[in-house]
């Protein structure tokens, strides 16, 4: 059989995405079908094709015999010669078949073994294909809703958005545009099923790569993102280097990118916020737009926070029925109650502050410099190291006419950072011992005792009462009888 294939062999491969071996095995398999259900048996059917895959042939091995039994497999020498005039009994010979031997009923059977070998490699090929898709975005366009579930095409097959990864502010007409990620590739008894979603984070992260193309080569990384699809989506990001603001890059020009986010997600608000290591920092950044004054960590073992804001600011951080905290919250991985200055101030837990920080920080690692101190205005320790003052100590010693002419420095910035000594820096002041010497006519000190440290005081009963008194006492703390100690030499 001599057939050009090769119109009919490329229109498969741009049709169905088959490979082209996938295909010219599909044909060797069809015409040894039709071979065996017109002769019985193909176990010597060979199909060969040229080498440019543009001509096919079937051909029958067949054994030279003296005396043909199976016709199928054997050819009589004879006839044998008459092909090849060197053929020799037992020699096996090669005979071309001409399909047009093949009946009507051969035909339609290597039709349908064609057809379901096809379907077969179809399903295959298109299932490791949108396999490895998964977590990538795809554009498709309406087709129909169902029970709330939204097929999609995807072009080569059919997708599935369920109404569950729907975000509710969006609304879908025929032939509507849709993008979403691919979520699940599943084998159904019904054939390939693609599930999408919109409402997943990774479709932001996904949404921001398209968008940031710092955020796709990796110079600004995504640490994490929190997401209740249709209200808030909140972005933890850094940068890999520090000449490049995370923040800013996400944003964009004039805000140009993330409005392209923005109008991906129908209006959806979207909070981009600066990833830091500080959990102090973390959360007073997690809780933007509102302006926090302060975090103060309840307890670092069970992830307890507060955080101080005006009372202006509580409502904008505590959010629309909780929203705001509650995705800060979960970005943070840390439970935060929000308090107002005054609700802070009544619960009086400074001294459990002071704890916490002494416990965060570690023994090892006491507080000594102004910068460290927790929650420090940068401009307010950059302006006392100006003037030479780094360490707390060196503060602590001026007086009140050495700080007010200190250069730079505003009384409001003097009295922050008195309020935060205060509240994170325990001051352990030395007590000079003064050595109490007791009537000379009742006390001496002994040369050995001159010479070397003093000798702690001896504790004695009063003869009166039996209360502990020492050498110390003139009288009696408890009856208050008048003591008097002699020693003897």
């Amino acid at each position: 059989m001599a057939t050009d294939m090769s119109d009919a062999i490329t229109q498969l491969i741009q049709d169905r995405g088959i490979s082209e071996e996938l295909i010219l095995k599909t044909i060797e398999n069809t015409l040894i079908a039709a071979y065996k259900r017109r002769f019985g048996n193909a176990e010597n059917a060979i199909v060969r094709f040229s080498d440019d895959n543009r001509i096919v042939s079937i051909l029958a091995q067949k054994k030279i015999v003296d005396g043909v039994y199976d016709p199928v497999s054997e050819i009589d020498i004879e006839e044998a010669r008459e092909l090849n005039p060197e053929a020799e009994l037992g020699d096996e010979l090669l005979i071309e078949v001409d399909p047009r031997e093949f009946d009507r009923v051969s035909v339609q059977s290597a039709k349908q073994t064609a057809h379901q070998s096809i379907r077969g490699i179809q399903k295959d090929t298109l299932y490791s294909e949108f396999k490895d898709k998964i977590g990538e975005i795809v554009i498709g366009y309406y087709q129909r809703e169902r029970n709330g579930t939204i097929y999609v095409d995807l072009g080569k097959l059919e997708g599935i958005l369920p109404r569950k990864f729907q975000s509710p502010r969006e609304l879908y007409h025929a032939n509507d545009r849709i993008k979403a990620l691919i979520t699940e590739v599943n084998r159904t008894p019904a054939g390939l099923q693609v599930v999408l979603s919109r409402t997943h984070t990774d479709f932001v992260r996904a949404i921001f790569e398209l968008e940031v193309p710092e955020v796709y080569d990796k110079t600004v990384d995504i640490h994490k993102i929190v997401r209740e699809a249709g209200y808030r989506t909140k972005l933890a990001v850094y940068s890999n280097r520090e000449d490049v603001d995370p923040v800013g890059a996400c944003v964009g020009l004039k805000g140009v990118r993330i409005q392209a986010v923005i109008r991906e997600l129908e209006g959806e608000k979207i909070d981009i916020l600066k990833y830091d290591p500080d959990p102090r920092r973390f959360i007073k950044n997690a809780l933007s737009p509102a302006e926090v004054r302060d975090v103060i960590i309840l307890d670092e073992a069970k992830h307890q926070a507060l955080a101080v804001v005006s009372d202006t600011q509580l409502s904008l951080a505590i959010g629309k029925q909780g929203l705001n905290v509650r995705l800060a919250n979960r970005l943070v991985d840390w439970n935060i109650d929000v308090k107002t200055d005054v609700q802070f101030e009544e619960m009086d837990i400074a001294s459990e502050s002071r704890k916490a920080v002494s416990e965060l920080f570690g023994d090892s690692e006491e507080i000594s410099r102004i910068g460290e101190l927790p929650g420090i205005a940068k401009e307010t320790a950059d302006a006392f190291l100006a003037n030479g003052i780094d360490f707390i100590q060196d503060f602590l010693e001026l007086s009140e006419e050495k700080l007010s002419a200190l250069e730079g420095v505003n009384p409001g910035q003097i009295a922050e950072l008195r309020k935060l000594i205060e509240e994170y820096v325990e001051i352990m002041e030395d007590e000079e011992e003064t050595p109490k010497e007791g009537p000379a006519e009742t006390h001496e000190e002994s040369e050995e005792q001159t010479e070397t440290e003093p000798a702690e005081e001896e504790e004695y009963e009063c003869p009166e009462c039996g209360a502990k008194i020492t050498v110390t006492m003139t009288n009696c703390p408890n009856c208050g009888i008048g003591l008097s100690f002699e020693y003897e030499e």
